[in-house]
């Protein structure tokens, strides 16, 4: 049996080559404020790999994605490992574009901090007397530029994601820029109002995508899940507070109240996270979650 070694790896995921594609692994490892927490999440990296292959499929008629197959029996023999299984997708390879494509439907986080000092998010006036957790009157769409790991992503306007394009790829800058640009917003618009349906609030999100090997733009990475989204329970939402959150703020609001923790959580805490990825993961999908 072929042995293989990961040529990638993120706070969370691994990434494999598989000659004509990639196998990307979403382990159970969590991170917050950019560092790995000394806990493993059980079942997280299944959950969030189910939760992409549910989107994915839900918005392959918006955009194109990368993802092939989740079923380990399509990968190498490798893959049929019990550590593989469920939480691992095999994708087309892409050549990935330098942009964190983030989109805000809500006024929240550092979104809501950078409005209560000057009206803006990114540099994007917003109207007058939105409170916290205030729904925009249209999504907004707040580029990055894609750090190394261990440095922390920067905030770019619209116009320095086109020059960023442009560096790279000569004549097509603005083509892609837009393209990315519009791709975030109908998809947010979409996913957001079937969320709602099943009674989740997605805040915010964030997409990547890369160009297949014509030159399309097609959607890779993540899609989605708890760990690139805010996810807030419709029910019992209110304007004007911070809101409980199906994603890892449990964990980061335990580490900030726990500054000398040194990145161990206690079980209750783990426990209650897995849960909270759980429930998200069974409201949008109607199913039961399963390895």
């Amino acid at each position: 049996m072929k042995e293989f070694k990961p040529f990638k790896e993120g706070k969370v995921r691994e990434v494999y080559d598989n000659g004509d594609s990639l196998i990307i692994v979403a382990t159970d490892r969590i991170s917050a404020f950019d560092n790995i927490l000394k806990n493993k999440i059980t079942d997280k990296g299944a959950i969030l790999t189910q939760m992409s292959k549910f989107w994915f499929e839900f918005t392959k008629d918006v955009v194109p994605n990368h993802m092939l197959s989740v079923d380990v029996k399509d990968m190498p023999e490798f893959f049929r490992q019990e550590r593989f299984d469920g939480n691992s997708m095999m994708c087309k390879k892409l050549e990935m574009l330098p942009i964190e494509c983030i989109v805000r439907g809500y006024i929240t986080g550092s979104g809501w901090a950078s409005y209560q000092e000057n009206g803006t998010v990114c540099g994007i006036r917003l109207p007058e007397g939105l409170v916290e957790s205030d729904k925009l009157p249209e999504p907004i769409y707040t580029p990055s530029t894609k750090a190394d790991l261990g440095d922390h992503d920067e905030n770019i306007s619209y116009e320095q994601s086109v020059e960023v394009l442009e560096k790279i790829y000569p004549g097509k800058g603005e083509d892609y820029a837009s393209q990315i640009k519009e791709c975030t917003i109908a998809l947010y618009k979409k996913c957001a109002e079937y969320a709602l349906s099943k009674g989740i609030i997605i805040a915010d999100t964030k997409f990547e995508f890369g160009l297949d090997e014509n030159g399309k733009v097609v959607l890779g990475d993540e899609m989605l899940t708890p760990d690139s989204s805010r996810f807030w329970p419709l029910e019992g939402y209110k304007p004007g507070q911070g809101q409980p959150s199906f994603d890892k703020q449990y964990v980061r609001d335990w580490l900030k109240e726990n500054p000398d923790s040194d990145y161990l959580l206690p079980e209750e805490v783990v426990t209650k996270t897995v849960d909270k990825y759980k429930e998200a993961y069974e409201l949008l999908t109607g199913k039961p979650f399963t390895r």
